[in-house]
C-alpha cells in the first residue's frame, strides 16, 4: 500500500516570525504527520552532459565533484549533494519523467552577492525564502536548470 501524510481539516494556523516582509506575512500550516524532516541529503539532477555539468558546478559554484558506486557522479557542498543522472541512462529508482532543465534550485551563500554578481554577471532580486526575506541572483546551468544564489537579509533591528 501507500503511506500518506495529509493536513488535517482542523489545522493550527501560525505565522513564522521570520517570514514577515513589508507588513505582509507568510502563512504556514502545522501538519499532523508524525515525521519531522530535518534536512535535505541529496537531490537528483538529470543532465544531458555529465562533463559539462560537473565542470560548471565545480568551476562556477565551487562544488566538489565526487565519484561513487563505480562511475556515478555527484556534486558535494557542505553536508548535501546533487546526484547526477545522465538523460537516457538514469539509475533506478528515478523520477517518473526525468528531464534535463526542469529543476529550480535556491542555494544560500554567505559570500556577499555583489561578489557573486561580479562572478556571474547576473541581476539581483528580493524574494521570500523559507525563513524570511532573501536577496537573490538567478542564472542557468548547462541544462537550463534555474539556479538561484541567495543571502538571507538582516532583520531591521529597530523592529
Amino acid at each position: 500500500g501507500s503511506f500518506r501524510c495529509t493536513l488535517q481539516t482542523k489545522r493550527s494556523l501560525f505565522v513564522h516570525p521570520q517570514s514577515v516582509l513589508g507588513g505582509l506575512s507568510s502563512v504556514r500550516f502545522k501538519s499532523s504527520c508524525p515525521m519531522n524532516i530535518s534536512h535535505l541529503d541529496h537531490l537528483v539532477l538529470t543532465v544531458r552532459d555529465l562533463n559539462r555539468t560537473t565542470h560548471f558546478y565545480s568551476k562556477v559554484l565551487g562544488m566538489e565533484v565526487i565519484t561513487f558506486k563505480g562511475d556515478r557522479k555527484a556534486l558535494s557542498f557542505r553536508e548535501q549533494k546533487l546526484n547526477l543522472h545522465q538523460a537516457g541512462k538514469e539509475f533506478e529508482p528515478k523520477a517518473k519523467t526525468p528531464t534535463p532543465g526542469s529543476a529550480d534550485l535556491c542555494l544560500i551563500t554567505k559570500t556577499p552577492l555583489t561578489t557573486v554578481a561580479a562572478h556571474l554577471e547576473s541581476n539581483k532580486n528580493v524574494r521570500t525564502g523559507a525563513v524570511g526575506p532573501i536577496r537573490s541572483l538567478y542564472f542557468r546551468d548547462p541544462d537550463h536548470n534555474l539556479i538561484e544564489i541567495s543571502n538571507y537579509q538582516q532583520k531591521d533591528k529597530a523592529n
